[in-house]
């Protein structure tokens, strides 16, 4: 079997030209208030995550194995290289399921983007505020591009979005920060994009599938910091028609659209589509849990009311958090949408401290679990991955009447997002477990006024434990 060899790379070279092009003043104001705001939520979810059991089985195991002591494990008094620095953190900011997502793009973007572009602040110190703002957000504007391109199949095919798009967002945003020029971006961008990977068979219990934005931040690391002493990369990484990463990643040519790699850069901005979480469970689940809320609202029932519980949503919704609970761990609970809706029944909320391993295989949640029953509803998956979160929710009561509810958008989405307020409050009160309040307070101060940073290791400096 031949393949031609060709190196053409429209696309790659067309983000490397936008990444390292980047200015601050090209970017719009609101799209700079925005990425403060979204920048600060994933410090927050980090540092709740430090203390999280699989986060702390890798800091025993990397502080065990690297004697570096350059870079902040956020959260904590350690110290380790820049690249183990990086993966310990992105599996922080993604270790319980609290932080934000592109939709459209399918992608956790601050946990792929910030570890990376934390840990070269400490390694090369001196990069301002401004410059961070503009590094995170070329990071920000990438992977959630190439989300784009690669379409909901991607996912349905059994590859982890995040740790595969991830790479990508983690090498731009690396490489604006070290100032590469367009070839050592294109390079930087063929160094990460080989190192793609992650299974979403990890969402049934796994701890490795907190660790996978991690990884994804590191590798894109690595391909920044590669590239800057020369080391080539797959220059056509993104294109090749034998081995690219959009043909070996999805199933047929025609499932991906390599247009939408570079569609709008300068007057389309992906950042503004990066959406928060006010539930401590995967995305999918929180446009049913809005839904439930806002029946909830107008009339209001509990549990012992409810008889069953119908959900209409798109295919990925049946694929990712359709399936019948069984309990295999806190990882699993998450990312199951019946056993969110049964939480949220019984204890009227879903945040942080409604997942417990004692509540895992709670009977009374398993039953009421059963009760929920996922279908597909094909008119909701022709709508493509900008509504791939739609869902229609029906309630049937034990007194024979129902309630039907549509929600196209979570709370914190990109068409709902968030205040300020809303944002400081989740932040402060996720930090508060890893830092003491005035420490909260001065690492909340340094990211809302980023702008006025003369050096961006301030951040690095208010996220450790001192």
């Amino acid at each position: 079997m031949s393949h031609e060899a060709s190196h053409d790379n429209p696309y790659t070279r067309g983000i490397a030209q936008f990444v390292s092009g980047l200015t601050y003043d090209a970017i719009p104001a609101e799209v700079k208030t925005r990425i403060k705001l979204l920048m600060l939520d994933a410090l927050g979810c980090a540092l709740y995550g430090a203390d999280l059991t699989w986060s702390r089985m890798l800091q025993d195991t990397l502080v065990r194995v690297d004697g570096s002591r350059t870079c902040t494990v956020w959260g904590t008094n350690l110290k380790l290289s820049a690249p183990h620095a990086a993966l310990i953190n992105g599996t922080q900011v993604q270790g319980f399921e609290l932080d934000d997502v592109h939709r459209a793009g399918v992608l956790h973007v601050g946990a792929v983007v910030l570890p990376s572009l934390i840990s070269i602040t400490e390694i090369k110190p001196g990069m301002s505020g401004r410059e961070f703002i503009t590094a995170a957000v070329a990071g920000y504007e990438i992977g959630p591009r190439v989300g784009l391109c690669m379409r909901p199949d991607h996912v349905a095919q059994g590859w982890h979005s995040g740790a595969t798009l991830g790479v990508f967002s983690s090498a731009a945003g690396a490489a604006r920060a070290l100032k590469l020029d367009v070839d050592k971006t294109v390079h930087a961008l063929g160094v990460a994009g080989t190192q793609a990977a992650g299974l979403m068979a990890a969402q049934y219990g796994a701890m490795v599938k907190r660790m996978h934005a991690g990884r994804a931040s590191q590798s894109g690391l690595y391909g920044a910091l590669f590239a800057e002493s020369g080391f080539t990369g797959i220059v056509n990484v993104l294109e090749s028609e034998y081995g690219g990463f959009c043909t070996t990643f999805s199933r047929s040519q025609d499932r991906f659209d390599l247009t939408e790699l570079t569609a709008g850069f300068g007057t389309v901005w992906q950042t503004m589509g990066v959406a928060l979480k006010f539930y401590s469970c995967v995305g999918s689940n929180h446009t049913t849990l809005d839904a439930i809320r806002e029946m909830q609202a107008e009339k209001p029932f509990a549990a012992k009311d409810v008889r069953r519980i119908d959900v209409y949503g798109s295919q990925v919704t049946m694929d990712h958090v359709g399936w019948k609970y069984v309990p295999q761990g806190l990882t699993s609970a998450q990312l199951n949408l019946p056993y969110c809706i049964a939480t949220w029944l019984l204890d009227g909320d879903c945040f942080v401290d409604q997942f417990t391993e004692d509540k895992v295989a709670d009977p009374a949640r398993m039953k009421l679990a059963d009760m929920v029953h996922v279908h597909h509803d094909s008119a909701i998956t022709k709508l493509g991955a900008k509504m791939r979160h739609k869902v229609r929710v029906e309630v049937a009561f034990n007194d024979g009447t129902r309630m039907e509810r549509t929600v196209e958008s979570a709370r914190g989405s990109e068409y709902q997002f968030a205040s300020e307020t809303e944002i400081v409050g989740k932040f402060e009160k996720l930090a508060i477990k890893a830092l003491p309040k005035t420490q909260v307070e001065q690492l909340r101060d340094a990211m809302l006024e980023l702008d006025k940073l003369d050096d961006a290791a301030t951040i690095a400096h208010c996220l450790g434990q001192r």
